[in-house]
């Protein structure tokens, strides 16, 4: 790959990253929080973030029932495989999590819904829920993994509530950074 090419890339890679949609909203107030619900709840992706205190993209997810939200740290390929579908762009050739969704389909399978477990010792557990002919089948995923697949069929991303609580849903809003 030529030079121009290479830094090209990595200057798209790097808006992608730092991007952020302005889908932002508040967290309810504490008099507006009704009980809580059993079970997990859905998530929005709102954006993938460059982590300004550890320099690493974490993935921003806010619960669509109360609010709350979490970032996990993932790594760069796996920034990527989540920021280019968030951001609309579609790449010259298939990602990865493209050929998985290709080959779902060619096989008659549909994913349903990605799960988000667990935390336990700063790791996020994951599954991924498919349906096929053969019934049902859940797999145990990595949560980047399972969330870029999700984007990309347009499933729910779900959070057990166990997750948000354990993250602590302390995260600020991502929004814009300033160029």
């Amino acid at each position: 790959m030529r030079t121009a090419h290479r830094f090209a890339g990595m200057a798209l890679l790097t808006v992608l990253m730092t991007a952020a949609p302005e889908r932002a909203q508040l967290a309810p107030s504490s008099g507006d929080v009704a009980p809580r619900a059993i079970g997990p709840q859905e998530a929005e992706v709102l954006a993938v973030v460059m982590d300004p205190r550890t320099e690493t993209p974490a993935v921003v997810l806010e619960g669509k029932r109360d609010g709350r939200r979490l970032a996990m740290a993932i790594g760069p390929a796996e920034a990527t495989g989540i920021a280019v579908p968030l951001q609309g762009v579609t790449p010259p050739r298939p990602l990865t999590h493209d050929l998985f969704l290709t080959l779902f389909g060619r096989l008659k399978v549909s994913l349903t819904r990605v799960v988000i477990t667990d935390l336990r010792d700063d790791i996020y557990y994951a599954t991924v829920h498919l349906t096929g002919a053969g019934g049902e089948l859940t797999l145990d995923c990595r949560p980047s993994d399972a969330i870029a697949l999700a984007i990309r069929a347009h499933v729910p991303v779900l959070v057990e509530e166990r997750v948000f609580d354990k993250a602590g849903g302390d995260v600020p809003a991502p929004r814009r950074p300033h160029i």
